[in-house]
């Protein structure tokens, strides 16, 4: 195993579990959740659709992992990852809540990570 793909298993692994986790914790309706989401102008009934979004591209990165056949899903979920985090970060802004921006930030880049490794792969 190369270098590359060391690291492509390594993160694409880690972001996964963190986007289940996320997930998890959206569709459980954990306190901070709600209160981040309402902060960001968020309604709370698209928070089980973005938890399912959350689902699916970490299911994505880990079918991607599975063969070599199936690593364009596994890019095209780092994509949408990578696109939905941009999403949140958006949002973020737009609301001018900064105090909490690196939340957002940090799943940004490792979803953003797993694509460039992906694709370099």
């Amino acid at each position: 195993m190369t270098g590359t793909q060391l690291a492509l298993l390594v993160v694409t692994l880690f972001t996964a579990a963190i986007n289940a986790g996320i997930a998890a914790t959206d569709l459980a309706g954990a306190r901070f959740v709600l209160a981040n989401s309402a902060e960001v102008g968020v309604p709370r009934s698209w928070l089980p659709r973005l938890a399912a979004l959350k689902l699916a591209g970490s299911a994505g990165l880990l079918l991607g992992l599975c063969d070599a056949a199936l690593r364009p899903l596994g890019a095209a979920a780092a994509c949408g990852l990578s696109l939905f985090y941009l999403g949140a970060l958006v949002f973020h802004l737009r609301a001018r809540v900064l105090y909490n921006l690196a939340f957002p930030g940090f799943y940004f880049a490792t979803a953003v990570t797993s694509l460039a490794l992906n694709v370099s792969s």
